[in-house]
């Protein structure tokens, strides 16, 4: 799924009104957005953040200082590692540790649902409805329970 159609689709589920406009910028296609207020916003974690504020649904970036910043790292996981990634191999593994990870936890973060969850369940999307499934394992992989193609 491309960025600018995760972030609609985010702009959707957190209630805004549609008006955005989102643009691409580079060889990778990083999104951008520009504001009404101010300077444009660069990049699909930046922006998505930008956009739960915009929504007063801040508690998605997490509550406390901890959790916060573990939002932080699943979202630097959802650019660094996830997006790029399309062999059958580095997608395996990929899955393979995030249910180790999720094995004794609800949500990323643990029991609360936040922008990590979001933003990889649509990196991991891609995955699973483009790709043959070759292994079919029962996985908690963010919704929390379907399998999923590994």
């Amino acid at each position: 799924m491309a960025a600018a159609a995760e972030l609609s689709l985010l702009e959707k589920s957190l209630g805004l009104s549609k008006g955005n406009k989102y643009s691409a910028q580079g060889e990778r296609q990083i999104p951008v957005l520009q504001t009404n207020n101010g300077p444009s916003l660069t990049g699909l974690t930046t922006i998505a953040a930008h956009l739960v504020k915009q929504a007063n649904k801040e508690y998605l970036l997490g509550s406390t200082a901890e959790e916060k910043a573990i939002v932080q790292q699943w979202l630097e996981y959802r650019v660094t590692q996830v997006d790029g990634h399309s062999s059958k191999n580095d997608i395996r593994t990929l899955l393979k540790d995030l249910n180790s990870y999720l094995e004794d936890k609800v949500y990323l973060t643990g029991y609360n649902f936040t922008l990590a969850d979001i933003l990889l369940y649509y990196g991991l999307h891609r995955f699973i409805a483009n790709h043959d499934c070759f292994v079919y394992k029962k996985m908690r992989i963010v919704t929390g329970g379907p399998h999923v193609c590994l």
